[in-house]
């Protein structure tokens, strides 16, 4: 589970950000629902009576503060992203608490990409955001984020990214390595590889409307005091299901979203450099698979440059 929870930290910086750089505001709002299901005990990965559901809500948007063009037709730009997602939990017949009932994750961020040769592009990132369980907010709950990503594009479908990737997540600032890749195929079945948020195969039906199978990575995190100690809370969920996707207009899409929960899970780790990377002495809390729907609407006020 240490894998997604890096993961997470990677898609929530932004690096997760498409390539081709978008040259007008753009942004989606999404609501989540996953229905109750059981808790499977870590010590001994019985499956209890106890069970949890998921609400969340997710609101983003991008607003670019310059946008050059160059010569050869790329973007140099610098960029604000603000994000933010509530989430709601019930947790039914638990001996104790365990899991939260609330959790929040808000963050502002600057984006800066330019291009530095004819197939590479820079794009640096900051962030700084709140990561709350709602029950008492304090300077602990604030994470800081940044990092430098060289990407390599190898034609307008393919590009892969690489750099250094700081991050306070853990206490002290903490260097973690940066990958990001996007591969996107033509024609009217489309592949769309982008690591590490998600996976997408789509039919395009009509000009209108395109269904696709997903699976996709997504969680939040919350600083918790436990036994007078900050600690983290990590929520990570990989979904799979289908997707219609229906254009509104040229600007606004509607995507619907319906199929199961992979793997949800919780972490509880120290905010300790050095036991990051002790190996744990059972698993992490879990829970049945499950039903997972989502509906969200994006929008993009200028056409993205691929």
């Amino acid at each position: 589970m240490k894998t997604l929870h890096y993961c997470l930290i990677v898609v929530g910086l932004g690096l997760n950000l498409k390539a081709g750089a978008q040259t007008g505001i753009s942004g989606k709002i999404k609501a989540e629902y996953v229905p109750f299901s059981n808790y499977i005990r870590p010590v001994d990965s019985v499956k209890t009576g106890s069970s949890s559901n998921f609400k969340r809500m997710q609101l983003g948007f991008s607003i670019p503060l310059s946008v050059k063009i160059d010569s050869s037709g790329r973007p140099k730009m610098w960029a604000v992203n603000v994000e933010g997602a509530y989430a709601q939990m019930e947790n039914r017949d638990y001996e104790v608490k365990l899991f939260p009932t609330e959790m929040l994750n808000a963050q502002l961020g600057l984006v800066h990409m330019r291009p530095i040769s004819k197939t590479w592009s820079i794009m640096a990132m900051a962030s700084v955001g709140v990561y709350t369980d709602m029950e008492k907010i304090t300077s602990d709950d604030i994470l800081v984020q940044g990092g430098v990503l060289f990407i390599k594009h190898f034609n307008p479908r393919t590009a892969f990214g690489f750099g250094p990737v700081v991050s306070n997540t853990f206490g002290v600032p903490m260097i973690l390595p940066g990958l990001y890749f996007n591969w996107v195929t033509a024609g009217r079945y489309r592949l769309h590889v982008n690591f590490p948020e998600n996976i997408e195969f789509g039919v395009q039906m009509n000009p209108s409307f395109e269904l696709k199978a997903v699976v996709e990575l997504s969680g939040m995190t919350a600083e918790v005091t436990k036994d007078n100690k900050s600690m983290l809370l990590g929520y990570q969920q990989v979904v799979a299901g289908l997707r219609p996707e229906i254009k509104l207009g040229k600007s606004i899409t509607l995507q619907l979203t319906a199929g199961t929960t992979l793997t949800r899970s919780f972490t509880t780790t120290s905010r300790k450099l050095k036991d990051f990377f002790k190996a744990k002495d059972m698993a992490d809390p879990r829970f049945v698979t499950t039903a997972y729907g989502a509906v969200a609407l994006k929008w993009n006020l200028s056409k993205a440059k691929k």
